[in-house]
């Protein structure tokens, strides 16, 4: 765990709102000079606090309309199995999110599809040939309330 201060999250926070935010706009905004700003956003990164800076793009204006969550339960739960089906299924462009879970399936996998074609498409073509898939159960969001990548510090 890195130990922030309130500088830290300052920052922190307006960055996760615009990562194009310049240093020199942070500096004025929290009344201090570039460089510690700058020196403070470098620790960030070096620490793994800041992972990376990305542009967050609306599916819906790049035609991926539908999202998909699939409830998944692998047949084999050792160690090499599990990497196995991890390694396999991160590999497509479709899947957003995928998460080890607890409960009745084993992950949850989140897919960002243009429609429900693309979907049998993924299944038949790619979910189909891992090795060692068990239950499938899939979900669609019918429509997003909230969608943020903000952390709260």
């Amino acid at each position: 765990m890195y130990d922030l201060d309130e500088t830290d999250k300052s920052i922190l926070r307006i960055l996760q709102t615009d990562s194009t935010t310049t240093i020199k706009e942070i500096a004025n905004q929290l009344h201090l000079s570039t460089t510690p700003i700058f020196d403070r956003m470098k620790k960030l990164e070096k620490a793994g606090v800041i992972k990376k800076y990305v542009a967050l793009v609306d599916n819906t204006l790049v035609d991926k309309n539908l999202t998909i969550f699939i409830h998944l339960s692998v047949k084999e739960h050792g160690k090499d199995a599990i990497d196995d089906f991890i390694n396999a299924i991160i590999e497509f462009d479709e899947v957003m999110e995928c998460h080890h879970v607890s409960g009745d399936s084993d992950f949850l996998v989140k897919l960002l599809l243009k429609d429900i074609a693309s979907y049998n498409d993924f299944i038949l073509e790619k979910l189909a040939v891992i090795p060692n898939i068990g239950k499938v159960e899939s979900q669609f969001s019918l429509s997003e309330r909230k969608n943020t990548t903000v952390v709260q510090v």
